[in-house]
């Protein structure tokens, strides 16, 4: 985390954040009729981007062409690195997509492709359930402070200057949740917030290995939560 964000959160959100990055979730998918409705019936989608954000989005477009070119230019040229590399080098790129395949399957067995663990009825499916009520941006600053898991974000959907904007739309007090990194030592934009009650909801990070990856792979805290669960 940026001293600048570190700056904007104790000034906008006045706490002292351990770690804290930016998140979205996939897409939520149909709930039954009757849990949405004892939920309040709230949003399942973000708030469509704003006339100004969808002019940005139009005058971005037409670039568009030009970043996919460079895009297949840096493809090329990274084939004939591999093609005039060394055998070791070569080995190297190997192991490179190996530990790549084998991250992605992590993916899939934790089930970090899917929002959630699948209960709507479970502490994460209800939590879900309001995560566009409490705003129609489409991120979230997820920051852990004091035990605590705080989720900040623009009350409604913004393009630009999110973070002057922000301020706390969610808690998770401290016990009933840990956000959590299931895959380890891979390398990965992928965490999860797990409940005391076992049901999770997962998260795709803004960077790769970003602030709160780092942050658990010096403070692991998910052996203790478990421990409290059973």
């Amino acid at each position: 985390m940026s001293r600048s964000t570190d700056r904007t959160i104790r000034n906008r959100l006045g706490v002292t954040p351990d770690a804290g990055a930016w998140c979205t979730i996939s897409k939520i998918p149909e709930p039954p009729a009757d849990v949405h409705r004892a939920a309040g019936a709230g949003p399942l989608r973000p708030a469509f981007l704003r006339p100004l954000g969808m002019l940005g989005a139009v005058l971005v477009a037409p670039l568009m062409p030009i970043a996919m070119l460079f895009s297949l230019l840096a493809s090329g040229e990274e084939a004939l690195k591999r093609l005039l590399s060394t055998k070791d080098e070569r080995e190297r790129a190997r192991a490179h997509d190996l530990d790549a395949k084998r991250r992605d399957e992590a993916i899939v067995e934790h089930g970090l492709d899917k929002p959630f663990d699948g209960d709507w009825n479970g502490a994460a499916g209800q939590f879900l359930l309001h995560w566009y009520g409490h705003s129609s941006h489409h991120q979230r600053f997820v920051l852990l402070a004091e035990g605590r898991i705080l989720l900040a974000a623009p009350p409604k959907r913004v393009s630009i200057r999110r973070e002057d904007r922000m301020r706390v739309v969610a808690e998770i007090p401290a016990g009933e949740a840990v956000v959590e990194d299931p895959l380890g030592t891979y390398e990965s934009n992928k965490l999860r917030i797990r409940f005391l009650d076992g049901s999770w909801l997962s998260l795709t990070t803004e960077e790769w290995r970003s602030d709160l990856h780092k942050y658990l792979m010096r403070h692991p805290q998910a052996d203790n939560f478990s421990r409290r669960e059973a």
